[in-house]
């Protein structure tokens, strides 16, 4: 009896009994009606976070953690571009809980997205699934946070800072702001007769370039403002207007993530909405160009103007896509700080030597690293004040110039081929300014964790 013992204890030393492990697992009683109204509700606040601009990593995290606070684990999420799926299966049950709920439409709402994340942290904090139902649907029926009007003059306003940060004068700014305006309405005008939006990029794009080639018709009038009238300039600040509403940084964070399906429905929207602008401005180049109102391709790229200047069109960029956004006056304050670090950013690299895609890149991670600290501790959401924070680097300029190239090349193989190269080398700066947000988001997420960590460590020691 002692040697079975003895060779048992010993084998035991080698590995481990089959039944080591007993079961100690304690199911919570979660009836299927309770299971369904926390799963609904879930599904709910991911459809509202991913059609307000949030990414599918953020949504799926999000649904997981509410589920999890009413003791609903495991669930299963799957975000696609325009859908979203939640599914739980409870250990012994015969068939799992699982619901879907389609996004039908996705606009930018940064105030609404930054209540859901209060609402998701007071849900993590003990509110009952009755009080958070009937907050949702307060948060749910909330509208936009502004009107038209200033919606339409924000727009225009994000023209006027384009045109500072390239030193424009007087005159040019004032053409940028109608410009500008002109194209806002007449998106919504199209946006309220239900025009899909594709076509609403080529129209505004088309009106855009008419006002800006009708524009040296003002040196008749002997303006001294008149002779130095820069119509890509113009043209330039409509485009950063018309792409500000793109999810460059939540496609690339979607697809670097892992979410292939939702990153390539982005992708693809971007793609598209892009391809919009540039059909709207092929059509008004060559529009002018039959009726006597063609324009010289530049042959160097545009100057900016005196540096703080810059920096000031940099913060009127970012106060223009806030309120654009809808987002409140705490993420207004917060993206006018970060466009002044992006800028910051891409100025010293340039200064180093950086060309201007690194320095793209250079500048859109400073912005998004700090804006990623910022937003924890400021309670924002981090996408709002990101993508004001990199918008000041789209390269508006040098897709009209391209697009004017190709337009005007006319036999001139050389300058066709000019104009094919100087979109390459601004499709390269959107991927930089892409590249280096998403690398500042996930750099700064740990550096996010280990500061909550000290807040936390801190507030322990004083208590």
């Amino acid at each position: 009896m002692g040697r079975r013992q003895f060779f048992t204890s010993l084998q035991a030393l080698v590995r481990s009994p089959e039944n080591s492990s007993p079961y100690t697992e304690m199911l919570p009683v979660i009836d299927d009606a309770f299971a369904v109204g926390v799963l609904d509700l879930g599904i709910r606040i991911g459809e509202s976070m991913l059609s307000s601009g949030a990414p599918a990593s953020e949504v799926t995290l999000t649904i997981v953690r509410v589920a999890g606070v009413y003791g609903l684990d495991p669930v299963h999420v799957d975000v696609s571009y325009n859908s979203i799926t939640v599914a739980h299966h409870r250990s012994g049950a015969d068939r799992p809980i699982t619901l879907m709920r389609v996004v039908r439409s996705q606009a930018p709402d940064h105030a609404r997205l930054q209540r859901l994340q209060a609402l998701v942290a007071e849900i993590r904090s003990g509110m009952p699934v009755d009080a958070a139902r009937a907050e949702f649907r307060v948060i749910r029926r909330t509208p936009f946070a502004y009107h038209p009007p200033v919606i339409v003059g924000a727009q225009a306003l994000l023209a006027v800072g384009v045109a500072l940060m390239f030193g424009a004068n007087w005159l040019v700014i004032l053409l940028s702001f109608i410009a500008a305006g002109g194209a806002a309405v007449t998106q919504f005008l199209l946006g309220r007769a239900h025009v899909p939006f594709f076509f609403s990029q080529v129209a505004g794009a088309f009106v855009l370039t008419l006002i800006a080639a009708a524009a040296p018709r003002l040196e008749a009038t002997g303006w001294m403002a008149a002779q130095e009238i820069r119509p890509t300039v113009i043209v330039a600040s409509g485009i950063v207007l018309m792409l500000a509403g793109l999810t460059v940084v939540g496609a690339a964070q979607d697809a670097i993530d892992g979410f292939a399906l939702t990153a390539t429905g982005r992708i693809l929207e971007l793609t598209t909405q892009t391809l919009g602008v540039v059909l709207g401005i092929l059509a008004g180049l060559e529009t002018a160009r039959v009726v006597g109102a063609g324009m010289d391709v530049p042959n160097d790229p545009l100057p900016f103007g005196p540096l703080p200047l810059q920096f000031v069109g940099a913060a009127l960029i970012a106060v223009s896509v806030t309120i654009y956004n809808g987002a409140g006056l705490r993420v207004v304050a917060v993206s006018v700080g970060l466009s002044v670090v992006a800028w910051a950013g891409y100025t010293a690299a340039s200064a180093l030597g950086f060309d201007t895609a690194a320095a793209s890149g250079v500048g859109a991670f400073a912005g998004s690293l700090v804006g990623i600290v910022a937003a924890y501790r400021l309670h924002v959401p981090s996408v709002a004040i990101t993508t004001a924070a990199i918008l000041p680097m789209v390269p508006g300029a040098a897709v009209f110039r391209g697009l004017l190239g190709v337009v005007e090349s006319g036999r001139s193989t050389v300058t066709l081929l000019l104009g094919f190269t100087t979109l390459a080398s601004a499709a390269t700066v959107g991927i930089a300014l892409a590249v280096g947000a998403s690398l500042g988001i996930y750099v700064g997420q740990p550096l996010r964790a280990s500061l909550g960590s000290v807040i936390r460590a801190r507030a322990r020691e004083r208590s």
